[in-house]
């Protein structure tokens, strides 16, 4: 069973796709780009403004889940120029200092609305124990 989840403090989606699904335990967020959701365009025109507005609309949408930055078991990340790589970093080890998530990262042709970075995430509802 899956059922879509949206957060007002986060953007609307600019396509027809949800802000993200809910499937069993788990929770797959859309690739999130740097919108302000107050005034539906890009925060800032660097990757490392960018991506700190993707990140607190991931947060606002993981917190409509019921879930937090500690649920997240993997992230994608599309770069507009693989230069800003450490920038990007930067801003995103201060989310995931401890136990951080998965993670791939790659350099795309172009990105909507022509942004410098957008994040997708895999969140799980209830930690696995260890065996």
């Amino acid at each position: 069973m899956k059922s879509p989840l949206h957060s007002v403090h986060a953007p609307k989606p600019i396509g027809p796709y949800t802000q993200a699904m809910r499937a069993g335990d788990f929770v797959f967020i859309s690739g999130q780009l740097g919108i302000d959701p107050e005034t539906g365009k890009l925060h800032g025109k660097s990757a490392a403004e960018q991506t700190s507005q993707v990140l607190k609309n991931i947060r606002a949408i993981l917190t409509a889940a019921g879930l937090t930055i500690e649920h997240v078991v993997k992230t994608t990340i599309y770069l507009a120029d693989m230069d800003e790589f450490g920038a990007v970093n930067d801003v995103y080890g201060d989310v995931f200092h401890e136990d951080p998530p998965a993670r791939s990262t790659v350099q795309v042709a172009r990105l909507p609305m022509d942004a410098r970075v957008e994040i997708e995430v895999i969140a799980m509802r209830r930690p696995q124990t260890s065996a």
